[in-house]
């Protein structure tokens, strides 16, 4: 499964706002079901904070695509 690459001008993004900015979901409330409902994981771990902050390096995967930040 190949990555997709998600630069990043700032320090982090939330996981929240990747999810939204990639367009694995279409709406704030849309990331908030599927990281609650645990189908989100960050660096191989499933991740329930919404609000996690994501630094370049970090791997983020939902619905069979994963997303890398750089």
């Amino acid at each position: 499964m190949a990555e997709e690459c998600v630069k990043i001008e700032t320090e982090f993004i939330r996981l929240d706002a990747l999810l939204k900015f990639t367009g694995a979901v279409e709406t704030g409330g849309e990331a908030k079901i599927a990281i609650q409902n645990e189908e989100v994981t960050v660096n191989g771990q499933v991740c329930s904070m919404r609000g996690k902050k994501l630094r370049p390096g970090d791997r983020v995967a939902l619905g069979g695509r994963i997303f890398l930040v750089e």
